[in-house]
C-alpha cells in the first residue's frame, strides 16, 4: 500500500486550530503527522474542491473506475457528532482521516479494522462550509 503523504494535503486555519486542540488534549495523537506537514490557508482561500471539516463528500470504494458501483455519501466531522451509521464519520477515524485535506478525484487510503488495506475515490464535494460562505463551522 502506498504511505498517506500528508505533505500534499491542505487544511483551513480553523480546522488545523481545532485539531491542534484535540491533539493537545490527547485526543488526537495520530494527526500529528497531518498537523506538521499540511498545507495551511486561510478558509477564505481553500479551494472549493478540497475536502474540509464539514464537508460532505461522495465516495467510490477502491480506486479509479475499478471502484464500487454504488457510492457512499460521508459528511466529515469531530468526534462529538460522529454517527457512522448515517454517514457522519469522525476526523480521528481512519477513514475521516485518509479524507481530510484531499481534492475531488483523488484517493483516500487507510487500513480497515482488520488491517487489510482500504480505499475510496472522492467523486464529488456535495457540500463544502467554506465554498458557501460558513468560515466558522
Amino acid at each position: 500500500m502506498t504511505p498517506i503523504s500528508f505533505a500534499e494535503r491542505t487544511l483551513t486555519e480553523l480546522d488545523h486550530v481545532r485539531l491542534e486542540r484535540l491533539r493537545r488534549q490527547g485526543e488526537a495523537l495520530r494527526v500529528g503527522d497531518l498537523l506538521d506537514l499540511a498545507s495551511v490557508v486561510p478558509s477564505r482561500e481553500v479551494a472549493p474542491d478540497v475536502v474540509t471539516m464539514y464537508s460532505q463528500v461522495l465516495v467510490h470504494e477502491g480506486e479509479g473506475e475499478g471502484g464500487s458501483a454504488e457510492p457512499r455519501r460521508l459528511t466529515l466531522c469531530y468526534p462529538a457528532d460522529a454517527e457512522p451509521g448515517t454517514g457522519f464519520i469522525s476526523v480521528l477515524s481512519p477513514v475521516g482521516l485518509a479524507l481530510l485535506g484531499l481534492r475531488v478525484g483523488e484517493v483516500a487510503r487507510w487500513s480497515g479494522p482488520d488491517g487489510q488495506p482500504r480505499a475510496a475515490t472522492i467523486a464529488a464535494l456535495l457540500f463544502q462550509p467554506e465554498a458557501s460562505g460558513d468560515y466558522t463551522t
